[in-house]
């Protein structure tokens, strides 16, 4: 989800699971997330200051924020999807998972991303509409 923050130019980018997601269809039950990417990366470990966020770590397309694990044993790696700067991850997940699957795009967000200034625009464009991903959906 992409939100407008207090600048007009600046947004941020709030990560969570899409509608169609497994954990969200198949009525599983999430048993933990885990932020710890690899032995040497938490991204609980994410220290973020200053108006410039100096501290943030920096993400790609393709870097883990946390792993799913389902009580049917599955584990899904959910991938940040867009470049920039993580700001923060959604700690109140850890102690009631639930609220992931019950309030996905709102209090059960996975984490929050600034893309960079200059990628902005081009990350937006890449964005599918609501319209769009349900269209994308219905393919399926």
């Amino acid at each position: 989800l992409q939100h407008n923050n207090i600048g007009f130019f600046c947004r941020i980018c709030v990560i969570t699971l899409a509608e169609a997601h497994p954990l969200l269809q198949s009525g599983k039950t999430i048993k933990s997330i885990n932020y710890q990417i690899s032995a040497n990366c938490s991204r609980l470990q994410n220290k973020v200051s200053g108006k410039s966020k100096r501290g943030a770590q920096f993400l790609t397309e393709l870097a883990p924020l946390c792993r799913i694990s389902s009580s049917d044993g599955e584990e899904y790696t959910i991938y940040s999807c867009i470049r920039g700067r993580l700001i923060e991850v959604n700690e109140n997940i850890l102690s009631n998972p639930a609220i992931l699957q019950e309030k996905p795009s709102t209090e059960g967000y996975i984490a929050v991303v600034l893309p960079k200034f200059e990628e902005s625009k081009s990350i937006t464009q890449g964005l599918l509409t609501q319209k769009e991903y349900e269209e994308v959906l219905l393919k399926r």
